[in-house]
């Protein structure tokens, strides 16, 4: 944001050209130290896990004190619901200064890294404050900017209705890599359910003429019972800011497979903070999970029973032992636009796995269509020749 931009009030604070609030924020010392070789911006690189160069191929290990955790610990729901405040993340800004070369950038709160557009080096900024929870976890991109490319050129290449033209707009390198904000909850449940459950058998019968019929009867039975559930890692993505169907494409991540956060992780990559807060996280994956309970009820009394049909199932569930974790997962992202409309594609930095919308070719509906009608067309001249002869 330039400066002409930043609106000094009488108090000292600064505001943006609609007055919102610009804080101030730091970045980590971890991320900003320069390459020992050639003083040039180290990042995350996802083919050796390890801090690297671009420009003199230097790596060097993330360091991992002894004493600290592997991966990301669960923490207790309880605890952290009588702490947190879901703050309005969207509406607040913050200004950063470069420690490379002192220029000040505004960018959105919800950030928690990116570059400095002025030359380079990482921003990588503290992750909570008093009013955040700060990430447990991060699941580090495997997948490279390079093979995320070629994935996503295989992709679009097998996507026959796909215009030649927006084929060729859509540029693999354009690839930008963005770490999201989730949730993820662990739970154990107890559900008590009464229902009812069918039976079919035949019967046979005779009609007004003498003929006889046969007809399906269904025998109704009472039930009731205990399911229980365990849950782990109910995966929630905390942040509205992206396609939502499009993110979920990109399942399934394996977030087993996490480091403990580390702000190394996150270097060279763009990063979030969520904006859907933990309580609210908790009620969407309650609702995910209830319908797992439903399901499996009904399959439960399907299979004791060996029933043809389910009715009037009524279940109360507890939820113990309720623990989560906030990781963030690899994303890379990027767009094309093709007749003044922008189509957005993502690649899993975990597992290569591509997921977008594409554009449909009219002229390429229109010839498989009259394909097929001719085809419709030949079959029918040649059965009629047949049936002829």
């Amino acid at each position: 944001m330039a400066d002409e931009n930043i609106i000094y009030n009488a108090d000292g604070s600064r505001s943006d050209e609609n007055g919102v609030r610009i804080e101030s924020a730091s970045t980590l010392s971890e991320t900003d130290k320069k390459c020992p070789n050639c003083g040039g911006t180290m990042d995350f690189d996802p083919e050796s896990g390890k801090l690297h160069c671009p420009y003199c191929d230097y790596q060097e290990t993330i360091p991992s004190p002894d004493d600290a955790p592997e991966s990301a610990q669960e923490l207790s729901f309880a605890d952290a619901e009588n702490k947190e405040t879901n703050c309005n993340w969207g509406a607040q800004k913050k200004a950063v200064v470069c420690k490379s070369c002192g220029a000040e950038t505004i960018y959105d709160a919800l950030d928690i890294s990116n570059e400095c557009p002025y030359c380079g080096s990482n921003q990588v900024i503290e992750a909570s404050d008093k009013n955040t929870i700060a990430p447990g976890g991060v699941v580090p991109f495997k997948i490279t900017q390079e093979v995320a490319g070629q994935n996503f050129k295989n992709w679009i290449g097998k996507k026959f209705f796909c215009p030649k033209l927006a084929k060729e707009s859509a540029r693999p390198e354009s690839f930008k890599g963005i770490y999201l904000p989730y949730w993820t909850f662990d739970t154990k449940t107890t559900s008590s359910y009464t229902g009812q459950y069918g039976k079919d058998h035949t019967e046979y019968y005779k009609d007004s003429q003498g003929n006889q019929r046969s007809k399906t009867v269904t025998d109704w039975y009472n039930t009731s019972g205990i399911y229980r559930l365990d849950i782990d890692d109910e995966l929630i993505l905390a942040t509205n800011r992206h396609n939502t169907a499009i993110i979920n494409g990109l399942a399934p991540f394996d977030t087993a497979d996490n480091k403990a956060y580390k702000p190394e992780y996150v270097a060279g990559f763009a990063a979030e903070r969520y904006t859907i807060g933990l309580k609210d996280g908790w009620e969407k994956a309650k609702s995910i999970i209830t319908g797992k309970i439903n399901s499996g009820v009904t399959q439960k009394i399907r299979y004791e029973h060996n029933a043809d049909h389910v009715r009037n199932v009524r279940i109360s569930s507890r939820f113990a032992d309720i623990t989560y974790k906030y990781l963030m997962l690899p994303i890379w992202v990027s767009s094309f636009k093709y007749n003044s409309q922008v189509y957005q594609f993502m690649v899993n930095g975990q597992t290569g796995k591509v997921y977008g919308k594409t554009p449909v070719s009219a002229g390429k509906v229109l010839l498989v269509v009259g394909l097929c009608i001719l085809a419709v067309i030949l079959l029918g001249i040649l059965f009629y020749a047949l049936g002829g002869e």
